[in-house]
């Protein structure tokens, strides 16, 4: 028998995996170039050339049998070396290799840091809005997913909430900054308070509680704005973190945790998640991924393009009378919707061919986000469009 958790799934496809997939069917009937596809998160500037000759090179001078073959389950030991050293270089920190378990991924690494620090049963915090994808991330080990509802002043932490849902059933907060789909990123006044709350709250129930944070935008952040390293305000802390947006590099699927060298069992916590990999089928990243990536491991693609498609889109949104937190980071932005309704919002809008995601699945109904990592080219094109579309269908009448 088929298991029916999994056919039951099938009826809450992804949203934007549903847009998206319209958008490219709809760009073969007009030209992709005339649909305004703001629905999928994937990275619109090249990798880095560094990297692709780190490809090469491995590729030519290096001994196949080693760069095509299996990679420890832990990872490949020379990679979690770098990846160490390049935190401690950037955030002061004293990561060791045996801190650092390679991962497909910041979607692996937040699959193994959830089963490695809950049981069935236990509950797992995280703020709206958030990654719908964390749904079934944590409610598959068993443990369960609870929401804090959005501060939508500014989308910082929303404290209250927050502290009357931090029950002795919590094992885990799980955050995401900079932030999909919000694109604000947490400040160090908020991750500093977040971080005494869990003291206290650890000592009150006798047990830890451990905070995964979710990076994989970290690369991505404004000028100016302010952007700390979580890690270093919380002892019990498992970052997660991916290649995929900082060296462009969706596809390769490599990302790491890092255990913070000061959490309970930090010197076995990368062992257990290499005994996680053996119940869910992930082991042994791409060899020649991590390879490529340890050669490169503090470049990044040139990332300036978001800043400048996020300003457009921001002060366009505005002047049309939108409701909207400017983004500090990321390549998303999420404002409030014309009407209660942000599907019918946004279903109105594909008449126009834009492509916008209501947020009701990210846990704010009212809100729909837009992911800006297209062409600088065709967001200035889409911004008429989109102006055409606001004022014909809310201000006309």
């Amino acid at each position: 028998m088929i298991n029916p958790q999994y056919k039951a799934m099938l009826s809450g496809k992804s949203i934007i995996r549903e847009l998206s997939e319209y958008a490219t069917e709809r760009g073969r009937e007009i030209g992709y170039e005339n649909v305004f596809d703001y629905s999928l998160g994937n990275p619109s500037v090249p990798c880095t050339q560094s990297f692709t000759d780190a490809m090469i090179d491995l590729l030519e001078n290096s001994d196949p049998v080693a760069i095509h073959g299996y990679s420890p389950s832990l990872g490949i030991q020379s990679v979690r070396q770098s990846v160490a050293d390049s935190l401690n270089r950037r955030f002061g920190t004293c990561y060791e290799a045996k801190h650092i378990f390679m991962t497909c991924g910041a979607a692996g690494a937040v699959a193994h840091a959830v089963r490695c620090v809950t049981v069935p049963g236990d509950e797992v915090l995280t703020f709206a809005p958030f990654f719908p994808e964390y749904t079934p991330y944590v409610n598959q080990t068993g443990a369960v997913l609870k929401v804090v509802p959005a501060n939508t002043a500014d989308f910082q932490i929303n404290f209250e909430a927050f502290e009357s849902m931090l029950t002795d059933k919590v094992a885990a907060v799980l955050i995401n900054t900079p932030n999909n789909p919000s694109g604000i990123v947490y400040t160090t006044e908020t991750i500093t308070r977040l971080a005494d709350i869990l003291r206290r709250k650890q000592e009150q129930y006798g047990h830890d509680i451990f905070l995964i944070s979710d990076e994989p935008y970290r690369e991505i952040v404004f000028a100016g704005v302010d952007a700390p390293f979580v890690a270093k305000f919380y002892d019990n802390t498992l970052t997660c973190y991916s290649f995929s947006k900082s060296l462009s590099l969706p596809g390769e699927r490599i990302g790491y945790i890092a255990v913070n060298p000061k959490a309970t069992d930090a010197d076995i916590i990368a062992v257990i998640c290499g005994q996680i990999s053996r119940g869910i089928g992930h082991n042994c990243p791409p060899s020649i991924i991590q390879l490529a990536v340890s050669k490169v491991i503090d470049d990044t693609s040139d990332l300036s393009v978001y800043e400048t498609n996020m300003n457009l889109i921001y002060h366009k949104l505005i002047g049309l009378g939108f409701t909207v937190v400017k983004p500090g980071g990321t390549f998303y932005i999420f404002p409030k919707a014309l009407e209660e309704d942000a599907n019918a919002f946004c279903m109105k809008a594909k008449k126009y061919d834009l492509i916008l995601v209501p947020a009701d699945n990210f846990g704010c109904p009212g809100y729909f986000r837009m992911a800006y990592c297209i062409d600088t080219e065709k967001v200035i094109r889409s911004l008429d469009v989109l102006e055409k579309f606001v004022k014909t269908e809310y201000f006309s009448k």
